[in-house]
């Protein structure tokens, strides 16, 4: 039996939609079918404005350019995150600040969060982790009112998570999602940026569309680039949002299936979930020696794959300070086979097989 870590998950419902989109006649770039996908997610969120874009790096890219983050501005983020948080901030010249992140829910911690502020930190990138809300999340976005800082939502892992009453994505000033392959739902890339301010949304349409206010009308209100999505992949999107409910309640049950069958190995730790508000984008474990147990399941043809590298061992960062959290967590972290296309059973082989191989 082989099983991926991660594959798509499409039906007849998307190869159908495409067919009939292309039959129709349709121009294949972003049009109407885009600012229906984009109403969808809004209406699913519960912001205001959505606007979708190329992928989910450069909404990140695009919320900092529309917030007015320059070159020499910092930008805190979080020391264990996916390179993209990072990156963003670095490709419009301004400084990522590396912050450790708590045990709780791998979010940014609090404490040394405050102690990088300084009078040059003008955002941050409040990433939230496999559906995860910060522990300290609203404090931090409390404290960063106070000190006029903006706060972009990496919610790239978070479509269909809540923190209480509010989807994550939706609580900062903008909140950005990722449609990329292994999400929740997909349209092979893509990623939207939602918020509740109208002026930022508009800043957001123009800088995806080069500084444009209407596309085919060349008069450029600010400097843009071209981060438009396409309606093709609309069409897909669409379809997948229409089963996002079905897929919420399948990861949880999966993220379930996982934990009671593992729970009771001592060299397992999960991460506390709450699963009435938590949808576990992948199954997330903690394991004492984490490479050994990645190839002893390979030899069963179990893929899995390691959590993220810590940002602050990279060359182009190489980042001096405490980071004892995320260094731990990024060693010891593990994500097992995730698919939405997943079997109960397939599930139970790859417990049966983690418990032989530990044993």
């Amino acid at each position: 039996m082989k099983i991926e870590q991660m594959e798509p998950s499409f039906g007849d419902e998307e190869k159908d939609a495409v067919m009939d989109y292309l039959n129709s006649g349709g121009w294949l770039t972003e049009h109407k079918k885009t600012r229906e996908f984009e109403k969808m997610i809004a209406d699913y969120v519960g912001s205001k404005y959505c606007s979708v874009v190329s992928n989910g790096t450069v909404s990140l890219v695009t919320a900092l350019m529309a917030l007015g983050i320059k070159p020499g501005d910092e930008v805190i983020v979080p020391d264990y995150t996916m390179a993209a948080s990072a990156f963003a901030v670095s490709a419009i010249g301004a400084k990522p600040v590396l912050v450790d992140v708590e045990t709780e829910s791998f979010g940014i911690d609090y404490l040394s969060f405050e102690k990088k502020v300084t009078d040059k930190t003008k955002a941050i990138i409040l990433v939230e982790i496999n559906g995860r809300f910060p522990y300290f999340g609203e404090q931090i976005i409390d404290y960063c009112g106070c000190k006029d800082i903006h706060v972009i939502e990496d919610s790239a892992q978070c479509l269909g998570s809540y923190n209480w009453d509010d989807h994550i994505g939706t609580i900062g000033e903008v909140g950005s999602f990722s449609f990329s392959m292994p999400k929740i739902i997909t349209t092979g890339q893509g990623g939207a940026l939602v918020t509740d301010d109208k002026e930022l949304y508009e800043k957001i349409c123009m800088i995806k569309n080069f500084g444009r206010k209407k596309s085919g009308v060349d008069k450029h209100y600010c400097v843009g680039l071209n981060f438009k999505f396409t309606d093709l992949q609309a069409v897909i999107g669409i379809e997948q949002m229409k089963k996002l409910d079905e897929r919420v309640l399948q990861k949880k049950e999966n993220y379930m299936r996982y934990y009671y069958a593992l729970k009771n190995i001592k060299e397992i730790k999960f991460t506390e979930t709450d699963l009435v508000y938590n949808v576990p984008w992948m199954n997330d474990i903690l394991v004492k020696n984490r490479n050994k147990l990645q190839k002893d399941l390979m030899k069963y043809d179990i893929k899995t794959r390691p959590f993220y590298p810590t940002l602050h061992s990279f060359p182009c960062y190489n980042e001096k300070g405490e980071f004892r959290n995320s260094t731990f967590i990024s060693k010891h972290g593990l994500w097992l086979p995730s698919s939405l296309t997943l079997t109960p059973e397939e599930i139970d082989y790859v417990c049966e097989t983690i418990k032989k191989v530990i044993k």
